[in-house]
This record gives structure tokens, C-alpha cells and sequence, in this order.
């Protein structure tokens, strides 16, 4: 990563770093090292990936313990188990786009590695790592809480942490008395990095299309566009117009004793 990158990044997200070489070290994955210019001296990111683990833990779990005063220990658990798992924490990455800035081996770049959940969920962690060590807790803890405010919301409207899909077909079955079913459209690329495109239906009508790297990411992803298009807050879409231009959905089937399909029957507490 050039002085330039990190400047921007610095910019982009208003985070400003004395220590260049600790911000740098957050973006640097084991397999750069054995490719990296002999005169370059790096540090992979693991110590602050697990750094950041710890610091993150702490952090969800006192904003857990303030804002949900009457849970019990095994549910505040829960709840903290949904903030940090690596489907979360890669998605936060995704929205800072930190896969731009990782430095990979030339292998890892090739077969996806910037797009990868594991390694964007280390990386989220190691940059909270790095925050903490330059700018200590409150700077940290401000900036772990700004990116988790639509998932926090989420749990404070009574959804727990239930994934996509838990969430569709509850409200599938609540409204239509019906499952969904998923089925993979399309797949694409080696077999080392495939890509599968998942549309998912209720009563044979289609009502979300998701891309991922396995068929359970890509099967998220469409139950988080099917909710998104019945108007629930959810913090999973991630809007792909190129993907949804290649499989356009049909209008949502009207809901029972509803005049349309849009914004109507949603779950309650949603």
C-alpha cells in the first residue's frame, strides 16, 4: 500500500494515524510476506487481528449491557455472538471497502481474497486493533458503534440477531403459510473460488437474487434482498445493481387482504 492509499483511507473515514507503519500492518495479509519486496520490513496483521478481537468484545459488550438492561446473561451473549461473527464483521468491511486496501499474496488476489468473509472479518478486527493502539478506547468504541448502528437498531426492534433467511421465512410463513425455496441460477468461476447466484422464491414467485462465494452466503443475500424489497430494515443488503440487472425480479405477489405487495405485512416489531 503506497503513502497515497493510506492518506485516503485516512481521509475517507476520517481516521488519522502519527503511526503510518501501524495502519499499513492492519492491511497486510501472511501471504503478502513471502512476495513482498526484500527491502520492504511488514508485519502480517494477526497480533491485531487478536488484539482487536478482545477490544471489539469488550466494546459490544458494554453497549449490549447498557442498552439491554432487563436481558439475562445467556441473551446478552447471544446477542454479542451476533454483533462479532464473521458474516457481520465482513459485512461492516465491505461497507469501509477494505478489501481495496489489503495487501495479498499474488495467489490469494487471484482467487478472491479481497472478497473473502474470513479475511475481511480480520481485517475489520486488526483496523480496530490498530485504532485502539493509536487513538486508545473512546476513539475506538466511537468507531465500532458508528459502523454497527443498523445492526444495533436491528436488535433494539426485537430481531436478536436471527439471520436473512430465519427472518424471511418466518415472515413467509406468517403471511403466506408458505417456505421459501432457494435455487442457484448461475455459478461462475474455478472451483477454488466459485461464485453462485441464488434466487429465492415463495409460492414459485420470485423475490430476491443474491451472489456469493458459497451457496449459503449467496442464499443471505437473496432472503436479505427479499426483505429489503418488502420494506424491513435490513442491514445485510447490500444493493448490487449489475447482478439485479442480470436477474430482474417481478413486481412482489399482493399480500392477503392487502391492494399491492410493498410495505405491507411485515412482522411485527420490524
Amino acid at each position: 500500500m503506497s503513502a497515497a492509499d493510506l492518506s485516503e483511507f485516512e481521509e475517507r473515514h476520517h481516521l488519522h494515524f502519527n503511526d503510518k507503519q501501524l495502519l499499513q500492518q492492519a492491511f497486510v495479509h501472511r501471504s503478502y510476506l513471502n512476495e513482498a519486496p526484500d527491502d520492504e520490513v511488514l508485519e502480517d496483521n494477526e497480533r491485531l487481528e487478536f488484539l482487536g478481537d478482545a477490544i471489539l468484545g469488550f466494546i459490544v459488550s458494554e453497549e449490549l449491557f447498557r442498552r439491554f438492561p432487563e436481558q439475562r446473561e445467556g441473551d446478552l451473549t447471544n446477542l454479542r455472538a451476533a454483533l462479532v461473527r464473521r458474516e457481520t464483521l465482513a459485512r461492516l468491511a465491505e461497507r469501509l471497502d477494505l478489501g481495496d486496501y489489503l495487501l495479498l499474496g499474488h495467489g490469494e488476489d487471484e482467487s478472491g481474497g479481497r472478497q473473502r468473509s474470513a479475511i475481511l472479518c480480520a481485517t475489520f478486527e486488526a483496523l480496530v486493533g490498530a485504532i485502539y493502539l493509536e487513538h486508545g478506547i473512546d476513539v475506538a468504541r466511537h468507531f465500532v458503534l458508528s459502523q454497527m448502528e443498523d445492526e444495533l437498531a436491528l436488535l433494539q426492534e426485537g430481531d436478536y440477531g436471527k439471520d436473512p433467511k430465519s427472518r424471511l421465512q418466518e415472515w413467509a410463513q406468517e403471511v403466506f403459510g408458505a417456505a421459501p425455496r432457494y435455487k442457484v441460477v448461475d455459478s461462475e468461476g474455478p472451483d477454488h473460488a466459485r461464485i453462485f447466484t441464488i434466487q429465492v422464491s415463495i409460492l414459485q414467485h420470485p423475490w430476491g437474487v443474491g451472489r456469493g462465494h458459497s451457496k449459503q452466503e449467496a442464499s443471505q443475500a437473496a432472503a436479505a434482498m427479499a426483505l429489503h424489497r418488502i420494506g424491513v430494515n435490513v442491514p445485510e443488503y447490500t444493493p448490487d445493481p449489475a447482478l439485479e440487472a442480470q436477474w430482474p425480479l417481478p413486481p412482489p405477489l399482493p399480500l392477503p387482504g392487502t391492494e399491492d405487495g410493498l410495505n405491507q405485512g411485515k412482522p411485527s416489531g420490524r
